[in-house]
């Protein structure tokens, strides 16, 4: 009688602590703001959008397919006139681009219901993402978001969706142990560039399948307020993974071996659109990403027309550092190098169990083969798909340099204001 006395009770507890954990989810997720802005599209400029079969104008911004397959974007104005011009002049591509993701996470998960439980669990672990990213992105991405499908409505809104994508990055070197994320970079200068001058190479390995990676597009953007800048990225996305400013200034982002986030915070690619769009100097971008909270750890390698060189910022979700070169050459690929992060646990294991020294001791040996480095020694360094030594290993092998999962390539000249950038395949 008295086993069954317990049994009652534990049960009841468990009830109750299972109702109240239901209750506090679901306030949670009641009250969780995306802090979406207010557009009113009546005090926009009314620009027709204009199609021939090379070229859309919206105004003065357009969207062009170049001979190399790259698609174009020049976009200018303040937020909300730069959002609408993207989701008008790119609406074909957006739905494209989504539909593609969506169809990999589908692939993954394929109950329709689990997808309503990965919204809701979106809806949670991001209901305070609006707060940490500038009213300027938000704006801009709503008007983006004005163009999208509705066909995912069940995933969010259009503007939860493209506001959650911005953070796909993060997301997917959060998971770094299933090995989404792992790019390549590096910068030469001094007695190292063929012309003395800073030159910078990087692989973008971002790989959610190849029709993902089919439409690359290269925005031009002339903001209202700070510097003008290029990024390459595609449809959709306002963030900056691999660009440069009208300055010299470039940014690049690799992944480093982080915690699995627990809440949200600045997404790594509105981090470095900042800095592109408003720094000009390594010291000006490092102040900008001290004022940040991010998702995950990151390192940020930033190369400078105005200083001659490139450095790293190194950021984990409670600590900072920026790391220069001693030489004249830095190179980054998926761990830390500071002396803040020499003892960091994470840091230590990311060393010992990842490919990241691998690749890191592998584009040493090409440096030494390469000096003085041009763009096309840099270029010929991306692709390269051998081990150390030159050994032939497996096509796709994490070691190497070119692992035929870049979502793209690209070569910065900053002082001459020159970007090489990779086409298909």
């Amino acid at each position: 009688m008295r086993i069954k006395k317990i049994i009652k009770y534990s049960a009841l507890s468990l009830v109750s602590v299972f109702g109240l954990l239901l209750i506090f989810l679901s306030a949670l997720y009641l009250t969780a703001d995306m802090k979406q802005p207010v557009i009113d599209t009546n005090t926009l400029p009314a620009y027709s959008l204009v199609k021939t079969d090379s070229l859309r104008t919206y105004g003065p911004n357009h969207l062009r397919r170049s001979k190399s397959g790259l698609w174009e974007m020049s976009l200018q104005g303040n937020p909300a006139e730069r959002g609408v011009a993207f989701g008008r002049l790119a609406e074909d591509l957006l739905h494209y681009q989504e539909e593609v993701f969506v169809d990999q996470i589908r692939q993954i998960i394929p109950s329709d219901s689990y997808l309503k439980f990965l919204r809701f669990f979106l809806i949670l672990f991001n209901r305070n993402l609006g707060e940490y990213i500038p009213e300027e992105y938000r704006t801009e991405i709503y008007g983006i978001s004005l163009s999208c499908s509705h066909e995912y409505d069940a995933i969010g809104t259009p503007y939860e969706r493209q506001l959650n994508y911005h953070a796909a990055h993060d997301i997917g070197h959060a998971m770094q142990d299933y090995m989404l994320v792992g790019c390549s970079s590096f910068g030469v200068w001094g007695n190292e560039s063929a012309n003395s001058t800073l030159l910078i190479g990087r692989n973008f390995d971002f790989y959610v399948g190849d029709d993902f990676a089919c439409n690359k597009l290269v925005s031009f953007y002339q903001p209202a307020n700070g510097y003008r800048f290029a990024s390459v990225g595609w449809a959709g996305m306002t963030g900056v993974l691999s660009g440069m400013n009208e300055t010299g200034l470039t940014v690049t982002i690799n992944a480093a071996k982080s915690t699995m986030p627990v809440s949200a915070a600045m997404p790594i690619s509105l981090l470095a659109r900042e800095i592109l769009q408003y720094a000009s100097t390594i010291d000006e971008a490092y102040a900008i990403v001290r004022k940040h909270k991010t998702f995950v750890a990151e390192s940020l390698l930033i190369g400078s027309a105005k200083d001659g060189k490139a450095a790293i910022i190194e950021k984990s979700t409670d600590k900072i550092a920026l790391f220069h070169s001693d030489t004249d050459r830095i190179i980054c690929t998926n761990h830390y190098q500071s002396d803040t992060f020499k003892e960091d646990p994470r840091n230590k294991e990311n060393i010992a169990t990842s490919d990241s020294p691998y690749r890191y001791a592998r584009l040493n040996e090409l440096l030494n083969e390469n000096i003085p480095v041009n763009a096309s020694k840099a270029a010929a360094m991306l692709r390269n798909r051998f081990g150390k030594g030159g050994k032939e290993i497996v096509l796709t092998n994490e070691k190497a340099i070119h692992q035929f999962i870049a979502h793209h390539s690209v070569i910065f000249e900053p002082a001459k204001r020159l970007m090489w950038v990779s086409t298909a395949p």
